[in-house]
């Protein structure tokens, strides 16, 4: 199975967790005979849109245009990213617009519920925080992790989509985060 793995921190720094989670995932799907292409948003540029017709009829920049092969080839993609207030990064908000464009990711100019290009792939959803995963679930609604699944992922035919929250970060320490290394190395190794 080819996988995909984008690390959707904006920091580049090596010390952030999500590298740690991108590498244990990588790690397992490896040893597993998968093949693993990774990319960091971080180190891509890619502007934000600033106009809907960009959006629909403008050219994506070459990095956007990379990112877009490597989606293309993949069967799986794991997503990982940390959640800033509520949501997702911005730079990871503005890598979706600028990959995921009528075209490639959805059909152009029709109106559909069901305008899915990038049918036949699966995806795994991996957001980090602070707060405890129980509290983002039940009393936020897991509300930008559902809007990712349903409005860019399904929308895209990208299905299933299956997600994991790693609650609490800050507070777990050692054991908590070497627990959900080999976790993520175990999820790897089975190219989920």
């Amino acid at each position: 199975m080819r996988i995909l793995i984008i690390d959707g921190h904006p920091d580049p720094a090596p010390e952030r967790y999500a590298r740690a989670l991108v590498s244990a995932y990588a790690e397992g799907a490896r040893e597993a005979g998968h093949e693993i292409e990774r990319i960091g948003i971080a180190e891509l540029a890619i502007p934000p849109l600033a106009a809907a017709a960009d959006w629909e009829n403008g050219t994506p920049s070459k990095a956007a245009q990379r990112v877009q092969a490597a989606i293309a080839a993949a069967d799986h993609l794991v997503i990982i990213y940390p959640l800033w207030l509520g949501n997702m990064p911005a730079l990871l908000k503005a890598f979706f617009e600028q990959v995921f464009r009528p075209g490639f990711a959805i059909t152009t100019g029709e109106r559909t519920l069901r305008p899915g290009l990038l049918k036949n792939k699966s995806a795994r959803v991996i957001v980090t925080m602070g707060m405890p995963a129980l509290v983002y679930r039940v009393y936020f609604r897991a509300h930008t992790l559902r809007s990712l699944k349903r409005n860019i992922l399904n929308f895209a035919g990208i299905s299933p989509v299956r997600d994991t929250v790693i609650g609490s970060v800050e507070g777990m320490g050692d054991k908590g985060r070497k627990k959900w290394l080999d976790r993520l190395r175990r999820m790897g190794h089975r190219g989920r």
